[in-house]
């Protein structure tokens, strides 16, 4: 290996041939980035961060200067996780094209690209870091470059990061059972303590060099574990440079993988997932986690959440406890939603309107009005005969309580959760996680401002001033509310094709109702323009959600959050806030703005001056929501599986066929994982969209699809598997990362579930037909305003479809051509209005302000009540737990203690030997005087 003894970069002129938009050309002398220190205090290293020597290394031909990594054949070693010599563990992995093989005539990028990697790894070796290049097995031209992280370079870094480890065994954390009596039957749900064994737990500090015989350190390869080593080499490889361009510095893996002068960078699976390591000393954690928890057989088992916070980091850890909680709770809410399903189901016989819908005599004999001008027939009731039925088993009592049930259900959800996530906290170290979290190096990059910190009143550096802070978020905020903007205008798109397309359909579709057709008895204009307008509006959806990902991305770039976790939050609200809208748009249109302001017959409001507004059925428009809600539910879920499963699974099984013909020989580890498909930064970001847009499905517009929870609670443990086979099997290994919550996403279920009350309430008050039937039930079927002498349903129909003289209408509708159903004076339509001839003929008569009382009531009640519950439910329930408040209490007092006991076992030692020295140097100034 050459030697150096200093940090080099690559002096150009030229234009950079960096096209990947990554931030980071920043003047060099403001660059508060990583300097060749690693063997150098901690201390020492933060004060340095600033100080970079950066030789000219002038032409081609000074490329001695390099420190170039060691090239060594592979082994013949498959499993072998090490560098050659057997003794280095490898670390993460970068993959080049080696430039001088490429079929290619480009060859000025090509040395430059080599130049850019040569300064890249040398200064990686500057800074502590370890490589060995190793060509490919299958094709010659790639390049694996392993790198170690020797013990210096992990200790120094670990202060940096303020990574916590073990400073002794913690007896505190005894797990108990909250089942209690039931043991033996959470022990068959259970991973076997005897395959995965249970973590040793420690009481834990943040690192300091200076401190490291406080440490529990029995051996000093495992004390940094495979997660940890990779997350330190992450560390410094997204830090470190490679070249500057009139003072710009150039940095990071990241920028180098995205331009094309690496192929990939990833850290290694321990093994193969099908079967055991070779190598007695591997830990074999992808194929525990591929047996036990990503295995078909092992759906119905809890997850093994310390190994896969172990193998993947508290990120991916945190992940899945939420999904699994999320999924545990989704049974009681499915539970509850079948038996109000069945409750409507079974009472839909006793439906007494919809048999009046059905009836020959009373629904065969309504004439209802045209719905559309000129084109639309005259038509008989009782063609939404099939319809009347279906909505009978959503439209029920059940559906009260049920949606009653989920506000209340939606916040024990996420106050449970809560106090799961302290104990997920305590447990894995997390509790002061975000005094850990370092900048973001494309953060670190943009301080070029000095100010004056108010706390420490010291010179620190940041990005931009206030009034440019105050800039980008104007312009953030501007290009969310386009896009906005721009979804709202689909939503209008797909309403005129409604309006228009239902014209066709009328004309198109049988006005008469033949039992033996069954496309006449279920295909009704309505039906067929509201599933065509949901699949439509289901496509434009996805088109727009692909679009705008890349947008929120860019805008949430050029925003520079400073951590990454404040990154990731500020995505969360800009995609969630987009989403919100793409999704949940059209099935607000259809609960509460559909069928609400069409006027009447004589006098519609038309859109845009020239669409007549849609109606409802006469039963109103809950059962077209349920077919929206199906049809987004449905679809996305597929679409999904087909994404995330079936995409990786087709590209993989393409790269195995191309590699058939090397499929002889013995490849190494680092070569297979390099081979899977590489699952992004932003990976686990949709996975929790994915199931927070599923969560407002399940809990917005639950009162109109009580299955909602049931299929949620099916997709979901469908989903726990699916992402478990696609980690284990189908991509490589994660970079692990710390976190302590699942972040933002927890205040958008907060504001999901208050929402939810609202939705809830308003849609059975406004969508479904409850209130008005209640309202005729007890008021309008006796006397003052009914002829019937008991409490009845009997002549709901008549009483809630208004008359309408067919002489009133006006020139646009006058025209029918449709007389297959006879000439008629009048005609009905929905709504209540007094009829033609009364001093107040087609004004709103009495029963209509008494719906709209009932209406409004029921909503405050409604919302007052469940608020109330939820309120008290918060109250009631602590975020933390007072057990594991009293386990972190104890841990920190212990832990103090610990440490404060060491330093003045060390201070004593100290002193003691500082007395010792005092007293022979006394002794010795003494005795000659004696003598």
């Amino acid at each position: 290996m050459k030697k150096m003894s200093r940090n080099v970069l690559l002096q150009m002129e030229e234009e950079d041939d960096d096209d990947d938009g990554d931030i980071g050309d920043v003047p060099a002398s403001r660059r508060p980035f990583l300097t060749p220190h690693a063997h150098l205090p901690s201390s020492l290293v933060l004060e340095n961060l600033g100080q970079t020597i950066i030789p000219d290394l002038g032409s081609l031909e000074s490329q001695h200067d390099f420190r170039t990594p060691e090239f060594e054949e592979f082994n013949g070693k498959s499993d072998s996780l090490f560098f050659n010599d057997g003794q280095r563990r490898i670390d993460f992995v970068l993959v080049y094209e080696d430039e001088s093989r490429k079929e290619t005539s480009k060859k000025g990028t090509n040395e430059k690209q080599r130049r850019k990697r040569q300064a890249y790894e040398s200064n990686l070796i500057c800074h502590g870091l370890q490589l060995e290049a190793t060509r490919s097995v299958l094709d010659d031209k790639l390049v694996f470059v392993k790198v170690h992280a020797p013990w210096e370079v992990l200790c120094t870094y670990a202060e940096i990061m303020h990574i916590k480890l073990p400073l002794k065994p913690n007896d505190l954390k005894n797990r108990s059972s909250a089942f209690g009596t039931l043991n033996w039957f959470t022990k068959v749900l259970s991973v076997d303590e005897s395959i995965i064994k249970p973590e040793q737990e420690f009481f834990t500090a943040p690192f300091e060099k200076n401190r490291m015989n406080d440490f529990y350190i029995v051996d000093r390869d495992a004390f940094f574990n495979p997660a940890t080593r990779s997350r330190i080499v992450y560390f410094i490889l997204s830090r470190v440079k490679y070249q500057l361009i009139n003072n710009l510095s150039k940095f990071g893996i990241n920028r180098l993988v995205n331009s094309g002068i690496y192929k990939a960078a990833f850290p290694l699976h321990d093994c193969k997932f099908r079967r055991q390591s070779e190598d007695p000393s591997c830990p074999n954690e992808r194929y525990l986690l591929y047996r036990e928890w990503a295995h078909p057989r092992s759906i119905y088992k809890k997850q093994p959440l310390d190994l896969i916070r172990k193998y993947y980091g508290e990120k991916i850890g945190i992940y899945f406890a939420w999904l699994g909680y999320y999924t545990q709770m989704l049974l009681l809410a499915a539970i509850v939603g079948v038996a109000c399903f069945l409750y409507g189901y079974l009472n839909q016989d006793n439906c007494t309107w919809s048999k009046e819908v059905c009836h020959p005599d009373i629904g065969g004999k309504i004439i209802m009005c045209p719905q559309c001008d000129r084109l639309c027939p005259f038509w008989k009731l009782n063609i939404t005969c099939e319809s009347s039925k279906k909505l009978c088993i959503f439209d029920s009592f059940g559906t009260l309580v049920f949606a009653v049930f989920m506000g209340v259900w939606v916040t024990l959800f996420l106050e449970f959760w809560k106090r799961r996530q302290a104990e997920l906290e305590y447990e894995w170290d997390t509790v002061e996680l975000q005094q850990e979290e370092q900048a973001r190096p494309e953060y670190e990059a943009r301080c070029t401002h000095v100010v004056i910190n108010e706390i420490t009143q010291e010179e620190e550096r940041i990005p931009f001033t206030a009034w440019g802070k105050c800039i980008r978020i104007t312009l953030c905020a501007s290009a969310v509310f386009f896009w906005i903007l721009l979804i709202i205008a689909s939503v209008i798109g797909i309403i005129v094709y409604r309006l228009s397309v239902f014209i066709v359909f009328s004309a198109k579709l049988p006005k008469n109702v033949n039992g033996t057709d069954p496309i006449q008895k279920y295909l009704t204009p309505q039906t067929a323009t509201s599933i065509t307008a949901s699949i439509i509006s289901f496509i434009i959806i996805m088109i727009l959600n692909t679009i705008y990902e890349k947008v929120a991305i860019m805008i949430t770039n050029f925003e520079l959050p400073r951590t990454q976790t404040d990154y990731e939050n500020s995505l969360t609200m800009k995609m969630f806030l987009f989403q919100f809208v793409n999704y949940y748009s059209s099935c607000f249109y259809i609960a509460f703005f559909k069928g609400k302001f069409v006027g009447y017959p004589g006098d519609p409001v038309y859109w845009l001056g020239k669409y007549r507004n849609e109606e409802c059925d006469p039963g109103g428009c809950l059962l077209e929501l349920t077919t929206q809600l199906t049809i987004i539910m449905g679809g996305k879920a597929i679409w999904n599986n087909i994404q995330e499963v079936l995409l990786p699974w087709i590209m993989n099984l393409i790269g195995r066929f191309h590699r058939v013909s090397g499929s002889e020989k013995i490849t190494p580890r680092w070569e297979q994982d390099y081979h899977l498909q590489p699952m992004g930064k932003l990976g686990l970001f949709y996975e929790y969209l994915e199931m927070i847009i599923q969560f407002g499905f399940v809990t917005l517009f639950v009162a109109s699809f009580p299955l909602a929870p049931l299929l949620a609670l099916v997709n979901n443990i469908l989903e726990i598997r699916v992402d478990a086979w696609k980690l284990t099997t189908q991509f490589r290994r994660l970079v692990p990362e710390k976190a302590q919550d699942i972040g933002a996403w927890q205040p958008i279920m907060q504001g999901i579930a208050i929402l939810a009350v609202v939705t809830n309430a308003m849609i059975i008050a406004f969508t479904s037909d409850m209130i008005p039937r209640l309202v005729y039930y007890w008021s309008f079927s006796v006397p003052p305003y009914g002829d019937h002498t008991s409490y009845t349903m009997e002549g709901y129909i008549n009483n809630t479809l208004s008359i309408f003289k067919v002489a009133d209408f006006k020139n646009k509708s006058k025209g029918n051509p449709y007389s297959e159903l006879g000439n008629h004076t009048t005609c009905r339509y929905r709504d209540f209005r007094y009829p033609p001839g009364h001093p107040q003929e087609y004004k709103h008569n009495i029963y209509y302000w008494h719906v709209i009382a009932a209406k409004l009531a029921f909503i405050i009640v409604m919302e007052h009540i469940i608020y109330s519950v939820k309120f008290f439910i918060s109250y009631a329930i602590p975020d933390v737990s007072k057990r594991t408040k009293s386990k972190i209490q104890r841990e920190k007092y212990l832990t103090q203690k610990l440490l404060h006991e060491n330093h003045l076992k060390d201070m004593t030692k100290n002193m003691g030997v500082i007395a010792e020295r005092m007293i022979e140097a006394v002794d010795n100034n003494l005795r000659p005087k004696l003598e």
